[in-house]
Formats: structure tokens, sequence, C-alpha cells
């Protein structure tokens, strides 16, 4: 089965950022192990700990219940527990109940993560720890070994690069704590609320509040640094279960989502639900190949794309907004966490197809949220209901745009134009200079000149081909103008684009290999990345694009040099990574690069160059991501690439032809959303050295262009590619 493929330690070493525990899809709760916390994200060694976990880390702080997946700033971690064995109560001086004191040692070879379920023992203490979750809630089952000193630690003090402002733990009884946690970090003022059952009366309990014990009649911990624990007697094997709720709404409602989804003590049943649904949302691509490293790379990698967006609501639908007040449902479940620079050009297409109903939800959430936002805009990249405000553009309009025109209209879309109007014609971000001048200009201190310039421009056009479709002409002529503003930096005589200074003149000195990073020659014009990475950025115009270089032969000539030069840099930074010359796999910016080839007449090159990202860059090994997942997207890149296919302007419908690399996949369409049952990818004859298309065939039709559309797979059908080790020059040409 797909679920048996996974392996979601993939990603948790090099610069993944993945983590390894038990979520649901797309789920409130992710409840993972915290193997140190990133005081310092801008380090290699912070950086590499933004999800709380990576893998040559060899002890463990504890579990918590909110982790982010793949991103490149930290954050979340919320709720730290850790059951261990020690003697608690020294004789003359207090030690705070801090998680780092109580740290554990663990091997990997004790250690289980598959989707939704977590184990791993505990080798300091002997306990056996595992985990597992629903949408709203997780559970934890731990072992113990024969002990009067056995305890289970809550602390509240601890974030993945998030403060505790202030903190709440309660006694109610002896089987049930409750309380919140608010704090500060990428998201400012969220709070997650929590009730924690437990399966054993406690014997005693401690609660502290600033490293400072309360008196042992004191049942309430409220202040900013909370901390507590629980202490048992067990016998050798003896199990404790807790179930925890969770809620961003108040302890009452995550009292209810513990009730409604974790209604039991059987820890096994719980896993198996977690595990049905994740083997339901796999199946929904069926891959066959006999290579074992792919089956798992491509079905893990499809794991990693159903772990955000996620849910930010209630089990009831209720949500906290981005103006922190609480909303009842309102008849679409609402997410939070959209990695908009990342996800639209790859995981939100993907999303179209194989979670069809969730996609209006996507779409509603951006809306609400419009509606709801203090500053009146579309979500950039929102987490915990909060705008972030990282990465540059105004993606959430692709995303829009891009499911309105395949189908999915369970939303306002005259509300949804004028929310993506109103967002392109704000004077933040930029965008200002942007309308003014046609361009962002370089300006000292300010930032992503050249980089805004040509995503606004692609984002412009989205929004022309909204207006078009809702019959709004004069706008649809005002931004298709405006998406043809990438020319304004378009320097003829390096063929390349470069930022220009207010009065119009390029900005000098430039290197078109430093990488815009704090004091650099780069510093201001681009966003993580150089200008060998941006000068094909132009997703919305290729023919446009191709013109500038003077047409098909010398925009060839300058791909091949984008992939043949050095990768050295004058200085690197750290998220530029998955290099094959200038191209960085490991940033998205590049990830439709490879693809153009096939829309200049060199479908070949697309073949060679994806086939040798794929197996440069992926495997099935907790380094097997080459840069940080955000949320998903470099692991969407290679579930569309493995079946042959990728959407190079994703909001257009249009998937070019790359070189699959398994043998046969098969999208199974959601009848609701689609009528055609099937459409399934053969590739004959494929393998390692069997990367180029001789031929194709569309349901039994001779296919001469190098893409199809996306009416091509929801209408359902075979698309059959003949491979050979020689490339055929002339097809797709």
């Amino acid at each position: 089965m797909p679920v048996d493929e996974v392996n979601p330690l993939i990603g948790t070493g090099g610069h993944g950022h993945t983590y390894p525990g038990a979520t649901m899809p797309f789920g409130f709760v992710q409840l993972s192990p915290d193997t140190h916390t990133p005081t310092d994200p801008w380090t290699v060694e912070g950086w590499d700990a933004c999800s709380g976990y990576h893998y040559p880390d060899s002890s463990i702080l504890g579990f918590s219940h909110t982790h982010l997946s793949g991103t490149g700033c930290p954050d979340l971690g919320d709720l730290l527990i850790l059951p261990f064995i020690d003697k608690l109560r020294p004789s003359s001086t207090y030690e705070p109940l801090a998680a780092e004191r109580f740290r554990s040692k663990f091997s990997h070879a004790n250690e289980i993560a598959q989707p939704g379920y977590y184990r791993v023992l505990l080798d300091s203490y002997n306990v056996l720890v595992e985990l597992t979750a629903t949408a709203h809630a997780g559970m934890h089952r731990y072992t113990f070994p024969a002990s009067s000193q056995s305890h289970i630690l809550f602390d509240l003090v601890h974030g993945l690069g998030s403060k505790s402002i202030e903190s709440s733990l309660k006694i109610e009884n002896k089987t049930l704590l409750t309380g919140y946690r608010q704090s500060a970090g990428w998201a400012n003022g969220k709070t997650v609320y929590f009730a924690i059952e437990c399966s054993h009366p406690f014997q005693s309990f401690c609660l502290e509040v600033n490293g400072k014990p309360l008196r042992a009649d004191q049942t309430e911990a409220k202040g900013k640094a909370i901390r507590g624990c629980l202490d048992y007697e067990t016998t050798d094997g003896e199990q404790i279960v807790l179930r925890v709720g969770l809620s961003p709404t108040s302890i009452e409602e995550a009292r209810k989502n513990l009730q409604m989804e974790i209604p039991t003590w059987d820890f096994d049943s719980v896993r198996a639900s977690a595990r049905t649904a994740w083997n339901e949302s796999l199946s929904r691509i069926h891959i066959e190949s006999s290579n074992p490293n792919i089956r798992q790379t491509f079905y893990s990698a499809l794991y990693h794309t159903m772990t955000a967006p996620t849910l930010y609501n209630d089990a009831d639908g209720s949500y906290s907004g981005p103006d922190k007040k609480i909303h009842p449902e309102g008849g679409f479940q609402y997410y939070s966490t959209f990695s908009m620079w990342d996800i639209f050009r790859a995981e939100a297409p993907l999303m179209t197809l194989v979670q069809p109903e969730r996609v209006n939800d996507f779409i509603q959430s951006m809306l609400a949220f419009y509606k709801q936002s203090p500053v009146h805009a579309l979500p950039m990249w929102p987490l915990a209901s909060q705008e972030t405000g990282c990465m540059i553009g105004y993606h959430s309009v692709p995303i829009i745009l891009d499911a309105y025109e395949k189908g999915f209209h369970g939303f306002d879309a005259e509300l949804a134009y004028q929310a993506m109007r109103d967002t392109a014609m704000s004077s933040s971000n930029r965008q200002d200079e942007y309308q003014r001048l046609g361009y962002v200009p370089y300006v000292e201190g300010k930032t992503e000149a050249t980089s805004r310039t040509l995503e606004f421009s692609y984002d412009d056009w989205c929004i022309a081909q909204m207006a078009k479709a809702l019959g709004k002409t004069e706008d649809a002529q005002l931004f298709t103008k405006r998406s043809q503003n990438y020319q304004h930096l378009w320097d003829a005589k390096t063929k390349l684009f470069r930022s220009k200074n207010p009065d119009g003149t390029f900005r000098q000195p430039f290197d078109p290999k430093e990488v815009a990073s704090d004091n650099t020659l780069a510093a201001g014009d681009f966003t993580e990345a150089n200008a060998w990475q941006y000068t094909f950025a132009i997703m919305h115009d290729v023919p446009g694009m191709i013109d500038l270089y003077g047409g098909n032969r010398p925009f060839i000539d300058k791909l091949d040099q984008l992939f043949n030069q050095d990768s050295d840099m004058p200085h690197w930074r750290i998220d530029v990574s998955g290099l094959i010359g200038q191209y960085a796999q490991g940033n998205e910016p590049c990830h439709h690069v490879a693809y153009l080839y096939a829309l200049a007449g060199a479908q070949y090159k697309t073949a060679q160059r994806v086939h040798q990202i794929m197996f440069m860059q992926y495997d099935n090994t907790p380094e097997g991501l080459c840069g940080n997942d955000d949320c998903g997207q470099i692991s969407a890149w290679y579930v569309f690439s493995a079946i042959g296919l990728y959407p190079v302007n994703p909001a257009s419908g249009i998937y070019v032809i790359g070189s699959p690399l398994v043998e046969k996949a098969t999208i199974q369409l959601d009848p609701k959303y689609y009528k055609g049952g099937t459409f399934t990818v053969i590739a004959h004859s494929v393998s390692n050295q069997n990367i180029y298309i001789k031929s194709a065939r569309l349901n039994g039709k001779l296919l001469k262009q190098p893409w199809i559309t996306h009416q091509d797979i929801v209408n359902g059908g075979t698309l059959e590619l003949e491979m050979d080790i020689l490339p055929n020059k002339s097809w797709g040409g």
C-alpha cells in the first residue's frame, strides 16, 4: 500500500527541515519530537532546527504538538511533554523543571516514523514513547519501567523560535489538565489552548512559575514561564496514555475537540484510523516502479505535500481570524500555514488534482483572511491566522485564478476578484514604487527590487485573466499591460534581468553570481537568489521572454549556460542549494526552468535535465531533499516530475512533459469534481538509461506538442510515452 512506502524521516537531515512525528493530512496537530530549539535560526545549526528535529541530533528534549514542515523560519513547538524518570525533590535547592534538564539520549535504531505514527525509546530512562494524532488532537502512549520516580513533564516555556508571553497550566483533577500558551514569534500573538486527559491518576504534582515552585495546594500556574510535572509510581511495562486536544479559540473547545475526535483510550485504533486516512489520500496517485528508492521517494514526497496548509479551526468549524476575533463556522474549513511564495508553483496545482475537496476551502480561507485582515489584503504567508509578512509578491492570486479556471466556484468570484485587485493596488510590499515607475527600483536599505518586479508582473497577468473571465475589460487591459513590466528590467547587453535605479539607469556594480544577502553586491536585488536564478522567471509570457533573447536558439544557449557553468558564488547563501551550475533546485525560483527547453523546441534537453535533477537532488534517505521543503513545494516538484509533467505557468492549466521516472502513474479523479475516472501516464521501456521521449500518444492519437492540459487530465484517459536511450530531437519541436 502507498502508506507503507512513506518514510517521514526523509528531509529531516541536510537542509530539508521536515519533522518525523504524527499528523493527519492537513491536520491542526503535528505531534513530533524536538531535538533542539533554533535559538539562532541564521546559523546553519539553528536554521536546520526550524522544524524542531534534525536527524544528526542524538538526544530529545520532548514532544510538542505544533510544527512547521520544511520552512526556512522557525515557530510553534507548543506544549512540550516529556516522560522521564528522576529524583525531583532534592533536600536543599529547587531546580527548575526545564526540559533541557531532562533531555534524553536516543538512537535511530530504536525509532520508527510512519504516517500518523511515531515511536522512539528514550534511552536515558528506558521509556518507550508512541505518538499518534487526529486532526485536532494528539495521543501519547508511554511504556515505563518499574520505578517509584516516574514523571511526566509539561513545559510551556519551550518553543521553536517562539517565546511565551503568557501561559496557564491548571490541575482540574487527578486525570485532567487544561491551559493555554500565548506566544510571540514569526507569527505574533497566537494562542494555543489545550486539554490533557491522563489514563492513570497521578500520585502528586508540582507547578512552577518563573522557575519557582508553587505551594502544594495551588492547582493553577499562570504567568510568562510555566512548567508542571505529574508524579507516578510505575510497574515494569506499565503504560500511561495521554489524550491531548488543541484549539485556537478556547480551553472549552479544546475539550470538545478531544471528546469528538478521541473518545477512546484505545491508542491502536486511533493509530489505525490515521493510517487509513493517509493511505486513502496517498492512493489518489498510484505508481508502478520496480525501483523501491523511487517508490519511497515518490510517496514520501506526496506525503509531505499534505502536511500543509493546516487546519486552524475547531472541530465544529469555528476559528480565530487575523483580526484575533473568534468567528463561527461559515460553511467551510479554515486553513492557515500557506507558504504562498513557494506552493503556488506546483503544490497548489497538485491539490486541484489530488485534494479537490479542499480547494474551495483553501480559497474561502484566503478570502476570509482578506475580509478580516487589518490591512484588508490577501495573505502573503499566514501562520496561525496571522500575517508573517514573509517573502514577496501577492501569490494568493495565482492560486485563486488556477482554482477558478479549473471549475472550482465554491466561493464568491466577485469578492475574490476585488480581493485580488485591492491587494495588487496596495501601497505595501513596495507596490507603490512598482505602480509609479513600472518596476521596483533599487533603493539602498530596501529589499528585493528585481525579484519583486518579476513576481508582481506574473501576479498581474493572473489578475488580468481573472478580469477577462469576469468580463472586466478595462481592468483586464490594465493588468495585462502591468504584466509586461518585467521588460523594464531586461538588460540586452548581459541578457539578464537587473535592478534599475529610480532614474532608470542600471544599478552598478553587477555580478550575476552574487546572491542576495546582507552586505553583498546583490543586497536589495533578489530574493534568496542571484541574477542567474531569476533570469528565466517569466512563467506567464514564455514567448515574450524567448523573444528577448532573439529566438529559440539563443534562449536554449542561455539555458545551457545556466546549467553548465561552475557553481561558485562570491557569497554563498544557505538556502541556495541543490546546485547544478547556477541552477538551484533547493529554492523555488528555478523550479520551472528545466521545462523551458521544451517550450523552446528542445524537449529532449528538458528530459535530460529533469532526469538529472531527480536523481541528483532526491532520494529516500534523511538527506533526500536538496533544500528546505517549504511546506511541500520541493516535494511537489518531484511528484509532478516523476510522473512526467510540470505546470510551468502554474495558473495556466498546461502541463509540460518532462521525463517520467515511474513506469506507470494513475491519477484517481474524484467523481464529485471530475467525470474522467482516471488519468494514466505510461512510460514504455523507461529506465535509468531510457530517459528520452521517442513518441507520445494521448488516448491513442499521436501527440506532437510537448504538453497536455488540465482538461486532458480531468477528462480521463491515457498518455503513452515511448522512451528511448537516444534523444528524438524532433519530437515536441
